[in-house]
């Protein structure tokens, strides 16, 4: 949308536009600046599953936390939170063994959600995996802040495991898209004989504009280490979506895939 706006040769009236509810994907914190300095619309980001009924969380500019009243970044960083869970809803995060994690923000667990009008199974068949006790399994990797704010990390399936540690693909997209230009992009895991897995970004740019591999690597390292860097960069024209408009990681997995793709360093090798 932002882009359509910025080339739309008749610039739709947005003046009557105050505030934007955005979910399905945590947006970029460059994304929700634009909206506000350019727009004067709020952008407001709201978490839940179909399972949820909707909304679980909600995280506004607004924040009732005072020592970001004053400070603009902090709070858009904030709400690129997943945010506080409403009236009625409980979140926790759990280990691999269903332990219980501190809430301090340091800690990634799985997050689970239970509210009384939280499902608690599906109709005509059988789900056990889904679901811990009374509680709906997510399959959304998080933190939760000592005051609550819930930070989601990545879907468990998108996690990226290189050297026994674990990489956010979503974290680094919504880096890549912040550098002016780019339209989208999509990072994956792909399979490395020595650390298991590496990311790779697929990068959508703008109509007419150029923008370098190594501009991106420069951004990335402004919010990465070096080992959480993509090790790959691929300029495409398109990235495939599913149904809900999400990203299909897995259709572009199985692309790559059929490609006989390879990340550089086995590609030189070979």
């Amino acid at each position: 949308m932002k882009a359509w706006i910025e080339t739309s040769p008749k610039r739709p009236d947005l003046s009557h536009l105050s505030r934007l509810v955005c979910s399905g994907s945590a947006p970029p914190t460059a994304l929700s600046k634009w909206y506000l300095e350019e727009l004067g619309v709020e952008f407001i980001q709201a978490y839940g599953l179909t399972e949820t009924s909707a909304m679980a969380t909600v995280s506004r500019r607004i924040a009732r936390r005072a020592d970001l009243k004053s400070d603009e970044n902090e709070q858009l960083a904030n709400i690129a939170k997943a945010g506080v869970a409403v009236p009625g809803i409980d979140v926790d995060i759990v280990d691999a063994a269903f332990n219980a994690l501190p809430h301090d923000g340091k800690h990634d667990g799985e997050l689970l959600i239970r509210g009384p009008w939280v499902c608690d199974e599906y109709y005509r068949t059988s789900h056990p995996d889904a679901f811990h006790g009374d509680w709906l399994r997510t399959g959304d990797i998080a933190k939760i802040e000592s005051d609550g704010y819930v930070v989601l990390t990545d879907r468990a399936k998108d996690l990226i495991k290189s050297g026994g540690e674990w990489i956010s693909a979503k974290n680094i997209e919504n880096a890549i898209v912040g550098v002016d230009g780019i339209l989208e992009a999509c990072v994956v895991a792909q399979p490395h004989p020595k650390w298991d897995e590496r990311p790779v970004a697929l990068v959508v740019l703008q109509t007419g504009v150029e923008v370098t591999a190594e501009q991106i690597r420069i951004r990335c390292a402004e919010h990465f280490a070096k080992w959480q860097l993509p090790d790959d960069i691929i300029f495409v024209d398109s990235i495939p979506h599913s149904g809900t408009g999400k990203m299909d990681k897995k259709a572009v997995r199985a692309k790559l895939k059929s490609d006989g793709y390879l990340l550089p360093d086995l590609r030189h090798a070979n």
